[in-house]
C-alpha cells in the first residue's frame, strides 16, 4: 500500500480528477494549500518596489492505492496536470503501514478498495 501526495495547479484539478477517474482511481482528498518551489512565489511590484516570496495557491491531493495503482496513479496525475511550465507540481509516494476502513473494520489492501 501506498499513499501518493501530489500537489498541482488549482487550474488542473479538474483535468487531473478525469484522469485518475479513466484508471479506477475514485478515493481521493483534496486540500488547498500555499507554498512556492524553485521559482520561489510569484513577484509583485509595490510601490515601485519589487517584492518577491510570496507564496501561490496550489491544491493537494493525497491518494491511498494498493501497489499495482501506483503506477496508473502516476501517470494520470502527470497527464492532467502536466503543462510544460514551471511550477506543474511534484508527486510524493510514501509507504502506507495500515488502512483502516472504519464503519467495517476492515484492515489492508481491502480498505482501501
Amino acid at each position: 500500500m501506498k499513499l501518493v501526495i501530489a500537489i498541482i495547479q488549482p487550474s488542473k484539478l479538474d483535468d487531473v480528477k478525469e484522469e485518475l477517474y479513466k484508471v479506477n482511481v475514485n478515493l481521493i482528498t483534496v486540500s488547498e494549500v500555499l507554498g512556492h518551489g524553485r521559482q520561489m512565489g510569484v513577484t509583485e511590484i509595490y510601490r515601485g518596489a519589487r517584492e518577491m516570496g510570496n507564496f501561490l495557491r496550489k491544491v493537494r491531493l493525497e491518494i491511498a492505492v494498493n501497489d499495482d495503482f501506483v503506477e496508473p496513479t502516476v501517470k494520470a496525475i502527470i497527464k492532467g496536470a502536466k503543462t510544460g511550465e514551471m511550477g506543474d507540481g511534484k508527486i510524493f509516494i510514501q509507504s502506507l503501514e495500515q488502512c483502516i476502513r472504519v464503519r467495517t473494520e476492515e484492515r489492508g489492501n481491502i480498505a482501501i478498495g
